[in-house]
């Protein structure tokens, strides 16, 4: 079975430069930078790493995930984020759990043992508030709904359908994943504080978002 690992980017140099040169080739067959249109220099010190880079032609976080994943050819995708919110080092954790048979397994940073150095008082509440809604309307068991480091198998993926564009792409595919009966399991992995760069989300305006998607998904087979 071969690792796709796919990084979202959007002017992230500080970061990506601190971030990228922690992966190990050997923990992916296949590694794809997907940007929305950087102009810090990102696309290019992701180039002279010798890392793929495509460029997004759908504007929104969901709409590069989907793009990178259809030029993709692994069997398992791994969301990574290389903005620092994610940890490299646990790559290889996230997909030796996946290879025991599930197929979504989450980075989480509420299961005992791991942290999260980047909420503030209001993402804790509200990234907790989102997990419990999603675990009562949808009988999951999650504790993390909204972090962005999974690694997901391709075909029950293919499943989904997954169909939103933005940020609501992080609360749609838990979603649907529970939905579908797929096997879950989350392992605890830390997130770190991002580094630089301008944070992408806005807790009012994309809470609203996730809400709306999930009463969706709470109305529809």
């Amino acid at each position: 079975m071969t690792v796709t690992l796919i990084a979202p980017t959007w002017n992230e140099i500080e970061a990506v430069k601190v971030v990228l040169p922690r992966i190990r080739r050997e923990w992916a067959d296949e590694i794809i930078i997907v940007d929305g249109g950087s102009t810090d220099g990102t696309v290019e010190f992701c180039r002279e790493l010798g890392f793929r880079v495509h460029t997004q032609k759908a504007r929104g976080y969901g709409a590069a995930l989907r793009e990178a994943i259809a030029v993709s050819t692994g069997d398992y995708i791994i969301e990574f984020q290389p903005d620092g919110n994610s940890v490299p080092e646990m790559i290889p954790a996230m997909v030796a759990k996946i290879e025991e048979g599930y197929d979504l397994v989450i980075g989480s940073r509420y299961v005992p043992g791991a942290t999260s150095y980047d909420d503030d008082r209001l993402t804790k509440v509200g990234n907790r508030i989102f997990t419990w809604l999603v675990n009562l309307l949808f009988r999951a068991k999650y504790t993390d709904t909204l972090i962005g480091f999974r690694i997901f198998r391709r075909d029950a993926f293919e499943a989904l359908q997954i169909d939103t564009d933005g940020l609501a792409w992080a609360i749609q595919l838990p979603i649907r994943f529970a939905k579908k009966g797929f096997r879950i399991a989350e392992i605890a992995a830390d997130e770190p504080a991002r580094i630089g760069g301008v944070r992408k989300m806005r807790p009012f305006k994309h809470g609203f978002e996730f809400l709306v998607v999930m009463l969706r998904e709470a109305f529809t087979k």
